[in-house]
């Protein structure tokens, strides 16, 4: 299985340096290593994220594309389907199957369809739409809920700044 899941990762980099996609770049961490790679999205167009260059880690398994690949903000994000250490909590990035809890249909978590392009599409998504219904961070599920426009916006601002600040590091 390894052998088919390097040889898919490599076709789909190889796809993603010819055509890039708008709104995230990817690479990988090290040229030895198909399975961990770096991405840097870019914070989509009228939402609060705009301008911001967040750097995240997408981790791939080996029985890949069965299985979901685990995707970690290394840049500071304060959004509620984003953990305080970084890991991405969408439905797409979930195993596959049914939801335990039922919040979930299983067309909406992860299938072997999926490519690095339709995770980031729905990652950016993601970013323009919170969804606060399962959040991943309690505090700024409820920031973004009761006042968007204050605390809330006022702690993205301040991440993409940062974000902005390490860019160019």
């Amino acid at each position: 299985m390894t052998e088919q899941s390097a040889l898919l990762l490599r076709k789909q980099l190889a796809e993603l340096n010819k055509n890039p996609v708008e709104g995230f770049s990817a690479g990988l961490i090290d040229d030895d290593d198909i399975y961990k790679w770096e991405v840097v999205i870019i914070g989509p167009q009228d939402t609060l994220f705009e301008g911001g260059f967040f750097k995240a880690y997408l981790t791939f398994p080996y029985d890949y594309p069965l299985r979901p690949p685990k995707l970690k903000f290394i840049t500071g994000i304060w959004h509620p389907n984003v953990a305080k250490n970084g890991d991405v909590c969408i439905s797409i990035l979930h195993e596959p199957g049914e939801d335990k809890f039922g919040y979930e249909k299983p067309e909406e978590r992860w299938l072997p369809i999926h490519t690095v392009e339709t995770i980031m599409i729905s990652v950016i998504s993601m970013l323009a739409d919170p969804n606060s219904e399962s959040p991943a961070n309690v505090d700024a599920a409820k920031e973004w809920r009761e006042d968007p426009n204050g605390e809330f916006k006022r702690k993205v601002a301040c991440c993409v700044r940062k974000s902005q600040e390490m860019a160019f590091d």
